[in-house]
């Protein structure tokens, strides 16, 4: 299994994995236009010697080497919000008290707002289901940091991960149901589409610029925020174990939570070094990320490697899957926090 940035035949094979994500995961829709243009993005960014991380944008893919099929994607979009607003509800309490009446009350609250404006999003994170096993997850998510780490200059200090919230096999989102339909007069996915596509300026035109008492909103709608979709509950919890936390922002649509971390904070990105590859005939270890360092040819892989005084020992497969030689710099790091 072989981590690689996007190419633009891989548009049919990101398009058939957009219609199985379905609805929720907001920067995969099935747009073919949508798909190609972050397709052009990824490569003008990769190429660009400075790209302006307003429109920069990194979409990776995992590759089954054996079959030469496309089964997963993540991607990273270098600054949110620098074209188009970038809004989010911030979870907070407002009181109440009387000391005449002794009445005391803590209220949560929503407050629209756009806090995340220039952060560096995690996104499009879609591995196909039968694939979901031998680390192959943690791989497509993982390898990220790899690349964050190596090219630190192209990302925020701030990184941020939109999860997605709570929905039915219909994609019917309670959060939804029960506050932004009473102003939009859409379904979810259409609103949710609408602001992959761009069109954001109804979310400032309609939404409520007060903070929303959600003690006014059904129990079910309620207990969705911040929760994530039972499909996401893995990821959640791998980003959690990177050093990712929920600091109280939810999406506007289905109230799915806001993970952050500072980049040099991230344990990927922090414990991970850069090694000499040496040749060995045999695995031996425990399982690193490892990728080869480049940018427009980045690659990223995961292996059963054993660090030495000097490197990292790699088998020639794992050299090939790279692309590079024995004695090249790789930069790798444990998959896990507890190697």
């Amino acid at each position: 299994m072989l981590i690689r940035p996007i190419e633009t035949e891989d548009l049919p094979e990101l398009l058939a994995l957009a219609k199985e994500a379905g609805v929720g995961v907001t920067t995969l829709q099935a747009n073919p236009e949508r798909l190609s243009a972050r397709i052009l993005a990824s490569e003008t960014s990769l190429n660009a010697a400075e790209p302006d991380a307003a429109d920069a944008s990194y979409v990776f893919v995992l590759e089954d080497e054996q079959t030469g099929k496309i089964v997963g994607t993540s991607a990273i979009e270098a600054a949110v919000g620098m074209h188009e607003t970038w809004y989010n509800y911030r979870v907070g309490i407002n009181v109440h008290a009387s000391r005449e009446l002794g009445i005391y009350k803590q209220l949560e609250t929503l407050f629209l707002n756009s806090d995340m404006t220039g952060s560096s999003e995690l996104c499009s994170l879609f591995l196909l289901p039968i694939y979901r096993k031998e680390g192959n997850g943690s791989l497509l998510s993982k390898a990220r940091f790899l690349f964050m780490a190596e090219h630190s200059a192209r990302f925020s200090h701030r990184i941020i991960a939109e999860m997605r919230g709570i929905s039915d096999e219909d994609g019917r989102s309670p959060f939804w149901e029960s506050l932004g339909r009473h102003f939009f007069r859409m379904d979810f996915a259409r609103a949710d589409f609408l602001s992959y596509v761009g069109s954001k300026s109804f979310i400032a035109e309609l939404m409520p610029q007060h903070p929303i008492y959600t003690c006014f909103l059904p129990e079910e709608a309620r207990v969705a925020i911040g929760e994530v979709h039972a499909a996401t509950r893995p990821a959640r919890a791998m980003l959690e174990a990177e050093g990712f936390h929920y600091q109280g922002y939810v999406d506007i649509f289905d109230a799915g939570p806001t993970l952050e971390c500072e980049l040099d904070q991230v344990r990927a990105v922090r414990a991970s070094g850069c090694y000499q590859a040496e040749l060995v005939t045999a695995e031996a270890g425990v399982p690193w990320l490892v990728s080869n360092r480049r940018l427009v040819g980045f690659r990223c892989v995961l292996a059963i490697a054993q660090k030495t005084e000097n490197g990292l020992q790699l088998t020639q497969g794992i050299l090939d899957q790279l692309g590079i030689a024995d004695g090249d710099s790789v930069r790798a790091v444990p998959l896990s926090a507890k190697e």
